[in-house]
């Protein structure tokens, strides 16, 4: 937070060389200390602690450490016998991209091969996944009033592709449950990359054993 918040030159390198020399790993910054660090700057905001801008900046430096810290994790292909492709969708109108960016860096360490889509509109979306046709579909959900967008979007691509790719929603929206699956029609409800990638490995077996 020091290192976001305060420093007048930020070096996104040399932050990442100061976190190591706390033998913190590659991973602990991107699964840990990134997504805590996000959450304090939306804490400070929304105290009026720190204003639209800083924490604007702040997010901005979040996710050049987050890139720095991406580039050195090498994809593990050892246990998929095919890669799987995933598509990270921050739906219309939503404007937070950090938590996306740390999900499509969690699929790539775990050997997907990752496109991100950010403030597309529906159409836009449906027809990528279509021309694509990705094994995976994340939406990443910060608001309650992006279920509405979500569950159409869910609807086309179920109504254009068979079988469908596996539709996964997460995100920072508190209102996370079973019924926030039922009523978008996403397969599965989850904060954690690896479970997306199971569900997704054990549809693509099921499958091809037919």
């Amino acid at each position: 937070m020091r290192a976001v918040i305060k420093r007048v030159d930020f070096d996104a390198r040399l932050v990442l060389d100061e976190m190591g020399a706390y033998r913190l790993t590659h991973d602990a910054l991107i699964d840990i200390y990134i997504p805590k660090a996000a959450e304090h700057l939306g804490a400070l905001w929304m105290t009026s602690d720190m204003d639209f801008a800083a924490v604007t900046i702040g997010a901005l430096r979040l996710q050049a450490l987050l890139g720095e810290a991406a580039q050195s994790l090498p994809g593990n292909h050892a246990d998929m016998t095919n890669i799987l492709h995933a598509l990270v969708i921050v739906p219309e109108y939503e404007q937070h991209f950090l938590g996306a960016s740390v999900v499509a860096a969690q699929l790539r360490r775990l050997g997907c091969d990752v496109s991100v889509s950010i403030n597309e509109s529906q159409h836009q979306v449906v027809d990528r996944v279509e021309h694509d046709r990705p094994d995976m579909v994340l939406f990443s959900c910060a608001r309650a009033a992006a279920l509405e967008t979500i569950r159409g979007t869910v609807k086309k691509i179920r109504q254009n592709g068979d079988p469908a790719p596996v539709l996964a929603l997460g995100g920072a929206f508190s209102g996370i449950t079973d019924g926030t699956r039922k009523r978008t029609g996403v397969d599965l409800v989850t904060n954690t990359a690896k479970d997306v990638v199971g569900f997704a490995t054990k549809r693509q077996k099921a499958l091809g054993s037919r």
